[in-house]
């Protein structure tokens, strides 16, 4: 019988179990390891389907007897009771989770995480140029012209402030960020990734609209 249950919460409301445990022992033990490994997460999902949300991983345990109320506090210092819609079970544990954001690689049309984008396109030899146009990524390096999309240019922005803060604590210095670019570094950015294959279509349009998760 699996007494303990490890769950994710998106917006205060149980989302995907990740898995049931006979014993408290193991359930904690894969907790605390999501609980570390999350601490990598270079860049966080901070909206879904146009709309701000967080996410939480929760310790359930099934319940015996009466239910034990959980509080929290929220940003304001208030302490929340926590309410499950399953009344079987007790809330154990809950900490705040960064669930990781993926960006979409367009020449090979599919998204990847920031790690493999790191791995594949950020390569510790020579000199990358990271730009910002509307809600995409251009990075050049060398003759190599890769481009990025996100859902918006707040995203964009995000992932620019994320990215060289993992840069500078990895103590990268091969990699030149522009965020802000004139009419003219946009125009020669433009006219490089037309040369490059890639259509008007693509480059102008200012947001992407991903699959529901």
């Amino acid at each position: 019988m699996d007494n303990y249950t490890i769950v994710l919460f998106k917006n205060k409301i149980k989302k995907i179990i990740i898995k049931n445990f006979k014993t408290y022992k193991n359930a904690k033990r894969l907790y605390d390891k999501m609980i570390e490994e999350n601490k990598d997460v270079i860049f966080e999902r901070k909206n879904e389907n146009g709309k701000p949300c967080n996410y939480e991983l929760g310790l359930l345990e099934k319940s015996t007897g009466e239910l034990t109320p959980y509080f929290v506090r929220d940003d304001m210092g208030r302490q929340i009771k926590i309410q499950l819609d399953d009344p079987d079970y007790n809330l154990v544990l809950i900490t705040p989770y960064r669930k990781e954001e993926m960006i979409f690689d367009v020449k090979n049309s599919k998204r990847i995480s920031v790690n493999k984008f790191i791995r594949s396109y950020l390569p510790k030899s020579g000199v990358k140029l990271i730009s910002k146009i509307n809600h995409k990524i251009v990075v050049q390096n060398e003759g190599d012209i890769n481009l990025f999309s996100l859902k918006d240019q707040n995203d964009c922005d995000r992932f620019i402030n994320s990215l060289s803060e993992y840069l500078m604590n990895k103590g990268r210095i091969d990699c030149i960020l522009v965020k802000d670019s004139s009419q003219a570094q946009k125009k020669y950015l433009y006219d490089i990734l037309e040369s490059n294959g890639y259509p008007k279509s693509v480059l102008y349009r200012r947001f992407t609209t991903y699959k529901r998760t």
